[in-house]
């Protein structure tokens, strides 16, 4: 690739496997093992007289969990993060189980932002485990390599961790990018790359295209990026209706004009995932009330981790035909807590129709207040903070 200079560097950093990751600095003897992180407190490894550590195996699993996280040795069978757990169970039995512990991983979460903010301070935060960067200042001849690798080195100088970094001038091209080499990678791409690095892959690695809208597409012979970006952009309007087609459109050509925002104060947040395949209300009730839990349990840790209560708790579901319900309640006092975030979502279910599969899920709070304020003046009436369920003990049966 020929050295180019372009005024536009943004950089996406991702943790690579990060809960696991974390989970064996503490266990190393597990490496190389399959590793699945999901499990509850009652999954926590049992010392034995010897003093050596006994670890749940996922194949004596039985409830409604979903996965947080896997190794790679444990992908390489088709495990995935947001798969229920005893899905997983029947693909790699032998895997081992260890329960999420989100204060060790918010710690190392803290660490590496700190690191590379001493590089790079111009930081989007975009979760736990990754980052936008806009290295426009930063970066030299080399289009942002010698500065991305800094980054790369002194995110593993303070926490032990491999990160993948994809460099480029936007970030739904840096987001991609970021993938394109993991673990441990780092990719350098520009505009002129587009046609050689991007439009090869398939579809879904866009992010915002999901399972349903990939089968879609491949159902009117569009399989690659590239096949994508050769479609008529007014076609793709009447198949997928005006805002999405001409997404899909700018997308696949590699358009994006978001900036990185450093901070602001979030007006909701949310969560909210796409199934592998439709699933119904009924037939499927365990394994969506599994993902309901886990979302719940994700938004009130973003809620901890940014600062955050909220009261008014809602719900989106999107249909198998693409037809898109929200509904909300705003519940007596702020909160961040997950029992009551999926109490007041759980509520908000019971006013929609689960009548027909659904391919998408998400949970939202709004009206938010920063958490000190909430303490200060006991808006609560008791302490805001997370309180996560066992997942599948006391789950509210939502999808009956």
């Amino acid at each position: 690739m020929t050295a180019q200079k372009t005024a536009r560097r943004i950089a996406h950093l991702d943790m690579d496997a990060f809960y696991a990751s974390v989970e064996l600095l503490r266990y190393p003897q597990l490496r190389g093992q399959p590793l699945v992180i999901g499990g509850g407190r009652r999954h926590q490894p049992e010392q034995l007289a010897d003093g050596s550590l006994q670890f749940s195996s996922l194949r004596d699993y039985a409830g409604r969990g979903v996965i947080t996280t896997a190794t790679y040795e444990a992908r390489a069978f088709g495990v995935r993060s947001g798969m229920g757990l005893m899905k997983a169970a029947a693909l790699c039995p032998q895997a081992i189980l260890l329960p999420t512990d989100f204060d060790e991983y918010r710690r190392y979460s803290r660490l590496f932002k700190t690191a590379v903010a001493q590089i790079a301070p111009l930081i989007e935060d975009r979760g736990i485990d990754e980052i936008y960067i806009d290295l426009s200042a930063l970066a030299g001849d080399d289009g942002g390599r010698e500065i991305a690798q800094r980054i790369r080195h002194a995110v593993r100088e303070a926490t032990g961790l491999s990160c993948s970094v994809g460099v480029t001038p936007n970030k739904l091209l840096a987001k991609i990018a970021s993938e394109l080499d993991k673990p441990d990678g780092l990719t350098v791409l520009y505009e002129s790359d587009l046609a050689s690095r991007i439009w090869p892959l398939p579809a879904s690695r866009i992010n915002g295209i999901g399972p349903k809208a990939f089968a879609k597409l491949q159902s009117l012979g569009i399989e690659t990026i590239g096949d994508l970006a050769g479609a008529d952009p007014q076609w793709l309007v009447a198949q997928f209706g005006r805002s999405y087609g001409t997404w899909l459109h700018e997308a696949a050509h590699g358009r994006d004009d978001r900036p990185v925002v450093m901070h602001r104060d979030p007006k909701s947040i949310s969560r909210e995932t796409t199934f592998e395949r439709d699933l119904h209300p009924r037939q499927d009730r365990q394994v969506l009330s599994g993902i309901f839990t886990d979302l719940c349990e994700r938004l009130a840790d973003d809620l901890r981790r940014k600062g955050f209560a909220g009261r008014t708790i809602g719900i989106k579901l999107r249909y198998d035909d693409f037809s898109t319900v929200t509904r909300d309640q705003t519940v007596e006092h702020w909160t961040a807590d997950a029992a009551t975030i999926r109490r007041a979502a759980g509520e908000c279910l019971k006013r929609v129709p689960l009548d027909r599969r659904l391919r998408l899920l998400g949970v939202r709070i709004g009206a938010l207040v920063p958490l000190d304020g909430v303490d200060a003046a006991g808006a609560a009436g008791r302490r805001v903070g997370l309180r996560v369920a066992e997942p599948g003990g006391g789950s509210l049966p939502l999808f009956d």
